[in-house]
C-alpha cells in the first residue's frame, strides 16, 4: 500500500460559502473585468460589480418566487453566462442547484428532478421545457419552470424589489462550508445515475487552495479562460468556481463549430478540455498540412516538439534540437498557438487519459497541458500536474488537502477536503463507496517514488481472457483513438481466447484523410469495407499493440457502421463509453470476431 498527501496551503476553516465570492471582488475591485459575454455584436465585458449585482437581483427574485434555503433547483442549459449567474444566485439564497445536461432525454430529466426533489428548474429553450413537461405530472414537488429564452431570468430579477438586502444577507449568513451546495448526477455508464452531494467547502476550500497552488496559471497578469465544456459536468463547474475565486476573466462558449472563432476573439490564457479535443486539434492540423503539401514539414515539426519536450525532462536540450525547435516555432508552432487564440500557455486536461505523445507534443509547441485526475465524487480534481512539478504521462500530485492511497489490489483511494459527503438518498451506495474514511474510486493506479499518480485502468473494466490474462483496455483504446481515422473503439475479450476490438470511423476527419491518401472518390459509407482503409486501421492496431505484451494485443478487429455517440446511447454526456450498452447492442459483431 502506498500513500501521498499534500497539506493545505490555507488554514482550514468552516466559515464562508460560495455565496461570498461575487461580493469579494465587487468590494475589492468593482471595476475588475470578471466575465466577457458573447453577443451578436461581439464580446462585452462584465465587471465584478455588475456580476455581483446580477447575482443579487436574481437571488432576490428567486426568494420572492418562494425558493427556500435547502430547496433543490435544476439548471438545464448550454454553457453560458446565465448559468453562472444562476449558480451563484441559488447559492446566495441557500438553495441547491442541480445541473442537468442539455442533451438529456425526458426520462433522464424526470429522474433527476424527482430524485433530487427539485421545487423548480431553470431551462434554456422551448425544447428543454418540453423535456420537463413530459414528466411534470409525476413531479409532485416541482412548482416552477423558468425558461431563459423566454426572458424569465429578467422577469425574476425584475421582481427583486420585494426582497431587501437584509433578507438576502441573512440567507448568506446562514451558510457555511458544511452546507450542501449542489447535487450532481453521475453520467451513468451503468444503471441509474446517482446524485453526488457536494458541499460549499468541497468547492470553496479546494478552489482557494488550488488557486494558490496553480498561481502561475490563474493568477498571472491578464489570466483568462474560455469555458466550453458543459457546466453540467463537475470539471467545468469546478473551473467556474476556481475562476471566480481567483479573479480570472471567464467567457462561455457552447457552439463547438465556432470554437476557433471564439478562441481568436476571446484569447484565453488557459483552457480546459478532455483529451479528445486535443486529439482533434492535432489530427486536424496534420491533415490540413498534408492537404497543403506540407505533410513532411508537419511530421518533422511534431517529432521535434516531442523530442524537445522529452529532452527537457531529461535535463538537457542539445543545440541542434534547440535550433530545429526554434525554426519550427516560426513555421508551425506559432500558427497552432494562434488557432487557439494566440495567448494560451496552459491547458488543463481531465476525464480520460491524455497519453504521453500528446502531452509532449503540446508542451513542445508552447502549450503545456496539465493533466489531472478526479471524479464527480471528488469535486473534479484530486491530483494535477503543476507548471513547476509535472511528469508527463502521470496525472500529477495530490492537490492541497487531498490524500491519495493505492491499495494492495491497485485501487486508487482518496480522502480530503474535496470528497463528497454521500449519495443523495442512498446510504447503502455511500457506505460501499466510502470505507474507513477513504473513497474507493474503482480506478487502478500507481504512485511513483515522488508521489506522482498514474492511472492504469478501471477495476471493473479489466478483461480476463480464457487463458487467465488480465488486460486493461484503456491503454489500447487510447492509442487507437489517436489515429485521425478512428472516432471510437472498444476492446473486447473477457472470457475469450484473445483480445479483439470494435472500431468506428471518424466521419468529420475522413474527407481530408481520404483526399490526402487518394481515396477522395470513396464515399464515407463505403470506407469501412475499402481494403486501403482496413489496412490503415490495421496499421493503427499494430502500433497500439506495441504498448502491450503479445497476450494482451489485439488479434482481430471489426469496422462498424455508424458511430458510438451520446445520441446513439453509447456515450455519456462526458464522452465516456457505456461498455455494457455497446456490448449488448453489438453482441453479434463481437461473436463474429470469435467465429460466431
Amino acid at each position: 500500500m502506498h500513500e501521498k498527501s499534500t497539506p493545505l496551503v490555507l488554514p482550514a476553516t468552516t466559515e464562508g460559502s460560495l455565496a461570498d465570492l461575487p461580493l469579494r471582488w465587487a468590494s475589492a475591485e468593482p471595476g475588475r473585468v470578471s466575465f466577457s459575454v458573447r453577443s451578436a455584436e461581439g464580446w462585452t465585458d462584465v465587471t465584478a460589480a455588475t456580476f455581483a449585482a446580477d447575482v443579487s437581483a436574481l437571488a432576490k427574485g428567486l426568494i420572492a418566487a418562494g425558493v427556500q434555503q435547502g430547496d433543490a433547483v435544476g439548471i438545464m442549459s448550454r454553457t453560458r453566462y446565465e448559468w453562472t449567474v444562476a449558480d451563484f444566485a441559488l447559492w446566495s439564497t441557500g438553495a441547491v442547484p442541480v445541473p442537468i445536461y442539455e442533451t438529456s432525454s425526458a426520462e433522464q430529466v424526470e429522474w433527476i428532478l424527482a430524485d433530487s426533489g427539485a421545487v423548480g428548474v431553470l431551462v434554456e429553450t422551448a425544447a428543454h421545457l418540453a423535456s420537463v413537461e413530459a414528466g411534470r405530472s409525476r413531479l409532485e414537488r416541482l412548482r416552477h419552470v423558468w425558461v431563459i429564452d423566454h426572458g424569465d431570468i429578467d422577469s425574476l430579477s425584475g421582481d427583486s424589489g420585494t426582497v431587501d438586502d437584509a433578507e438576502l444577507a441573512a440567507r448568506r449568513a446562514g451558510l457555511d462550508r458544511n452546507t450542501l451546495a449542489t447535487v450532481i448526477y453521475t453520467s451513468g455508464t451503468t444503471g441509474r445515475p446517482k446524485g453526488v452531494e457536494l458541499t460549499h467547502g468541497n468547492f470553496l476550500t479546494l478552489a482557494e487552495n488550488a488557486a494558490q497552488e496553480l498561481a502561475d496559471v490563474v493568477a498571472s497578469a491578464g489570466a483568462s479562460t474560455l469555458l466550453f465544456l458543459p457546466l453540467a459536468h463537475v470539471f467545468a463547474r469546478f473551473i467556474e468556481v476556481l475562476a471566480v475565486t481567483a479573479g480570472v476573466r471567464m467567457g462561455h462558449s457552447s457552439d463547438l463549430k465556432a470554437l476557433l472563432d471564439d478562441f481568436a476573439a476571446f484569447q484565453p490564457t488557459f483552457i480546459l478540455a478532455v483529451p479528445r479535443v486535443f486529439e482533434k486539434i492535432y489530427n486536424s492540423a496534420e491533415q490540413k498540412a498534408e492537404a497543403g503539401g506540407k505533410g513532411r514539414i508537419f511530421a518533422g515539426a511534431a517529432a521535434t516538439a516531442v523530442a524537445w519536450s522529452e529532452a527537457r525532462d531529461a535535463g538537457t536540450v542539445p543545440l541542434g534540437l534547440r535550433v530545429r525547435h526554434a525554426l519550427f516555432d516560426r513555421l508551425v508552432y506559432a500558427r497552432l498557438r494562434e488557432a487557439m487564440g494566440g495567448k494560451v500557455q496552459y491547458a488543463v486536461s481531465g476525464g480520460a487519459p491524455l497519453g504521453t505523445r500528446l502531452g509532449h507534443f503540446f508542451r513542445g509547441i508552447g502549450v503545456t497541458i496539465l493533466e489531472g485526475y478526479g471524479l464527480t465524487e471528488t469535486t473534479a480534481p484530486a491530483t494535477v500536474n503543476r507548471p513547476n512539478a509535472m511528469r508527463i504521462g502521470s496525472v500529477g500530485l495530490p492537490l492541497p488537502g487531498v490524500d491519495v492511497r493505492v491499495a494492495d489490489d491497485g485501487e486508487v483511494c482518496l480522502r480530503g477536503v474535496n470528497v463528497f459527503r454521500g449519495y443523495r438518498g442512498n446510504p447503502t451506495a455511500t457506505a460501499e463507496a466510502i470505507r474507513d474514511g477513504w473513497f474507493r474510486t474503482g480506478d487502478l493506479g500507481e504512485l511513483d517514488a515522488d508521489g506522482f499518480l498514474r492511472i492504469t485502468g478501471r477495476k471493473k473494466e479489466i478483461l480476463v481472457t480464457a487463458g487467465g490474462k488480465n488486460v486493461a483496455p484503456a491503454v489500447l483504446e487510447d492509442r487507437l483513438r489517436s489515429h485521425p481515422l478512428v472516432s471510437q473503439c472498444i476492446v473486447v475479450g473477457d472470457g475469450k481466447p484473445y483480445i479483439a476490438a470494435l472500431v468506428t470511423l471518424d466521419e468529420e476527419m475522413y474527407p481530408s484523410w481520404a483526399a490526402n491518401h487518394g481515396l477522395d472518390g470513396v464515399a464515407f459509407a463505403a470506407a469501412r469495407t475499402d481494403e486501403r482503409v482496413v489496412a490503415e486501421i490495421q496499421g493503427a492496431v499494430d502500433e497500439a499493440n506495441t504498448a502491450v505484451s503479445k497476450a494482451e494485443s489485439i488479434r482481430k478487429f471489426a469496422l462498424l457502421e455508424g458511430d458510438f455517440t451520446e445520441e446513439s446511447g453509447h456515450l455519456t454526456p462526458s464522452l465516456k463509453l457505456k461498455r455494457n450498452v455497446v456490448m449488448r447492442d453489438f453482441e453479434d459483431e463481437v461473436d463474429a470476431l470469435y467465429g460466431g
